[in-house]
């Protein structure tokens, strides 16, 4: 079994779905307690150490597990984007970059065979693409073959409108694509999907779970005047003024320009969301439990209800306050999204060697796909144009893409 570690572990969606695909997660690693509690209580004691991957000695780590560099096959977990980035020569020098900066140093002393990145969808324009820009850089001169791309997740059965930025690395010359999604989704903003709310919570409404955090409350008061107003598909915005909470207007001056720093962003608030039983739900955030109203009763979601839309098994214990359980939660990477990924890398990797096509590419940027529309706008233009100059030679490109720059056709 391919051996891998977590690097930002959190509660253990991303080790969980590599789990699955095929991969020994020998080790993970995160600066949040209550995180590492309950990556402890369901992958075995140890398994997650709490440390500061900012100020780490990462030779130490790689001793500490016996491996010598290259013997590792995978690295999983990306570093939270910290908003800002400084120009030029100095963005390696800037504090604020410390945690790419510290990634960086992670791969270049494991130098695993692989490795798996996710990140918000604010990566892409945080700091005019300049942070982005520079970390496909780096990882290309660390000898790393590298496809990047927004990922919807809803693509890859995950029952919920989440798009994030996934960044996949080999240093064994190895050209390949991502994989195909196993679901068509179609309509606005891609919400007609076979994996719905209905599909994935249904079954909780009339029952209370507490062992699993299935706890639905019950509302009265405003709030159940609230959630009884508001139809399927309908928000804060949508009730009587007398209705909406005090910092809902101050909430909704606030708007969020295309290329603002990614801890700055959120979109127009809306408050209170009514989700709808057969589409997907909106992105489950960790203040899904408390913004998001049941489709058809008047409450809002459980945490147990948030943990499955984010594919966790109802085994998955959570650990910590109610507030830590749903950062855990909103914070993970899908594993059902995770897995699919885990298996695909396995598959390709098998399959290079099989047909020996290891080191038929050299490092550098392989392809990119920054988004599903059929325009850009113009922050995300900026970051086009400059992952456009990494990418490899132009008749390597059109061997072959036929030409075809900013989709992952590949070969497979």
């Amino acid at each position: 079994m391919k051996t891998a570690i977590s690097l930002f572990a959190g509660a253990g969606g991303c080790s969980l779905g590599f789990k699955e695909g095929g991969f020994d997660i020998v080790a993970a690693y995160d600066n949040n307690a209550a995180a590492i509690n309950t990556y402890n209580k369901n992958f075995g004691e140890n398994k997650s150490k709490l440390v500061d991957l900012s100020a780490c000695d990462f030779k130490e780590l790689r001793a500490g597990l016996g491996l010598k560099p290259g013997d590792l096959d995978l690295i999983i977990g990306g570093p939270p984007c910290q908003g800002f980035s400084s120009a030029g020569t100095r963005f390696w020098d800037d504090i604020r970059n410390k945690l790419l900066k510290n990634y960086a140093e992670a791969l270049e002393e494991f130098k695993p065979k692989w490795f798996f990145m996710e990140n918000v969808e604010g990566l892409l324009t945080t700091g005019k693409g300049e942070y982005v820009y520079e970390a496909v850089k780096k990882f290309a001169e660390l000898g790393y073959s590298i496809v990047l791309k927004k990922v919807y997740a809803q693509e890859y059965g995950v029952p919920q409108r989440r798009k994030r930025v996934i960044i996949i690395g080999n240093r064994l010359g190895i050209n390949f694509s991502f994989p195909k999604p196993i679901h068509s989704v179609t309509g606005p903003i891609f919400r007609n999907s076979p994996i719905t709310l209905r599909t994935t919570i249904e079954d909780l409404e009339a029952v209370k779970i507490p062992e699993i955090d299935h706890l639905p409350k019950e509302e009265s008061g405003i709030n159940f005047e609230r959630y009884s107003y508001l139809k399927p598909g309908q928000t804060m915005r949508d009730l009587p003024a007398e209705l909406q909470h005090d910092s809902f207007k101050k909430r909704s001056l606030r708007r969020v320009k295309d290329g603002t720093p990614s801890h700055k962003r959120g979109g127009a608030p809306s408050g209170l969301k009514r989700l709808i039983y057969d589409e997907p739900a909106l992105t489950i955030t960790s203040a899904a439990s408390r913004e998001f109203v049941h489709p058809v009763q008047n409450r809002t979601l459980t945490m147990r209800e948030c943990a499955r839309l984010q594919t966790f098994p109802d085994h998955f214990v959570f650990t910590g306050s109610d507030g830590a359980k749903m950062t855990q939660i909103g914070n993970a990477i899908p594993p059902k999204l995770a897995q699919i990924f885990a298996q695909h890398i396995n598959e390709v990797h098998g399959k290079a060697i099989r047909k020996g096509e290891i080191g038929k590419i050299r490092g550098g940027l392989i392809s990119f796909n920054l988004t599903k529309a059929t325009a850009m706008s113009p922050a995300l233009k900026k970051t086009s144009d400059l992952l456009n100059s990494l990418l490899i030679e132009k008749s390597i490109q059109e061997e072959l893409f036929n030409g075809n720059y900013e989709t992952t056709k590949g070969i497979l």
